[in-house]
């Protein structure tokens, strides 16, 4: 992170010839188990990686917003007064739109402030590892602190989710904003998406001489794309058959009882739902008896049911997590929205050489990319890095 938070501070400098008044910080993230489950009111367990987005930011006083962020060219400029969501694109959408909608908080008739932003991010982007929440939580943490609006980290989540939703146009769940601001070191965060109650559950496998790796195939997706939105699309279509609020009520004996009325793509849709949703509360279960082997394989049963149900896999991953299983994983599976991005895999320490091997090997006699092999150790929620 310290290389990020260099660069951040260097780019504020150059571009505004001053030092930020504070820099600030929010994590990417992996989930361990619990994929597409947040927008039906269901169970997800992530935990933040140490990569981090940084952004350097002062308070201006001409009610201005100028944002200019590593790798996307000139600065841009808006003037708070006159901030209208529809009008913000690109990557100026993610980062500007968060100061919109904290702007909505200010007290009526405050003086209009504006603020300078520089960000840098050592998250990739498009690899399923919540790089636009690691920006917009960034940003809010950054924002929130300098205009003194007192919000919690919750409510600066939920601020993050509907600029996602409303100003870029991704109809995601909340549990990437959730787990950017929430997260502990050394723990998953186990979150409930109806209540929004939070558990953080240790993560302790290192000390039974296994690692938690991604595998990154390089594959890049588009999480506001047609087929998410279509998924999406599917998993209301279902929960209005069977009669209930959001999938996370139903039960696969009222999915088979209603099979025809379905039909064959948003029955498999809604399993995926139904059934992932009980895979996340078991790997709770195992996570807290410290029962590996069960976790592994709880990964590998959500793997087959993200490709064969929910259908958001792609042969890099499913080829990255099958040569995972022949290195000896306890278990592994794609994470992130999917379509592409990366895969996860529970190993032994020992093992990892072998897994880059096995890795280097099937991808290459493909002539695919190889993946990016890298160990997670649970890392901390965003956060303040230098004070006012």
């Amino acid at each position: 992170m310290s290389d990020a938070r260099e660069r951040a501070e260097s780019l504020f400098a150059r571009h505004f010839q001053a030092d930020p008044a504070g820099v600030f910080s929010a994590p990417g993230r992996v989930n361990l188990i619990g994929e597409h489950t947040d927008y039906n009111d269901g169970f997800v367990l992530p935990l933040d990686i140490s990569q981090r987005t940084v952004v350097a930011a002062s308070i201006r006083d001409d009610g201005a917003v100028v944002a200019v962020s590593e790798g996307h060219g000139d600065a841009v400029i808006y003037d708070i007064t006159s901030l209208d969501s529809a009008n913000l694109t690109g990557w100026a959408a993610y980062v500007v739109g968060v100061v919109w909608a904290l702007a909505q908080h200010r007290s009526e008739g405050s003086e209009p402030l504006g603020v300078s932003l520089a960000i840098c991010s050592d998250v990739p982007t498009g690899a399923g590892l919540s790089s636009s929440a690691a920006v917009e939580c960034a940003v809010a943490v950054a924002v929130n602190e300098l205009w003194g609006l007192g919000l919690e980290p919750p409510a600066l989540a939920g601020l993050g989710q509907k600029v996602e939703n409303d100003v870029v146009g991704a109809l995601t769940g909340g549990m990437d904003q959730m787990v950017s601001m929430l997260s502990l070191a050394d723990h998953a965060l186990f979150l409930d998406c109806r209540t929004d109650d939070i558990e953080h559950i240790p993560c302790s496998w290192s000390a039974a001489g296994l690692a938690l790796v991604v595998m990154d195939t390089g594959v890049r997706h588009a999480n506001a794309s047609s087929a998410y939105g279509r998924r999406r699309e599917s998993c209301e279509e279902a929960a209005a058959v069977l009669g209930v609020p959001a999938l996370r009520d139903a039960s696969l004996t009222q999915l088979q009882d209603h099979q025809g009325a379905l039909g064959e793509e948003n029955y498999g849709r809604a399993r995926h739902i139904v059934t992932e949703n009980a895979r996340v509360l078991d790997t709770v279960d195992a996570l807290r008896a410290r029962d590996f082997e069960t976790v592994g394989a709880l990964f590998s049963q959500s793997h087959l049911s993200m490709r064969d149900d929910y259908e958001i896999s792609c042969p890099e991953l499913d080829l990255a997590v099958e040569s995972a299983q022949g290195a000896g994983a306890l278990g592994a599976r794609m994470t992130g929205g999917g379509f592409g991005g990366c895969a996860i895999a529970l190993i032994s320490a020992e093992l990892l050489s072998h897994l880059q091997g096995e890795l280097h090997h099937h991808f290459s006699s493909r002539g695919w990319q190889v993946p990016r092999v890298g160990v997670v150790r649970a890392s901390a929620g965003a956060r303040v890095e230098q004070a006012l």
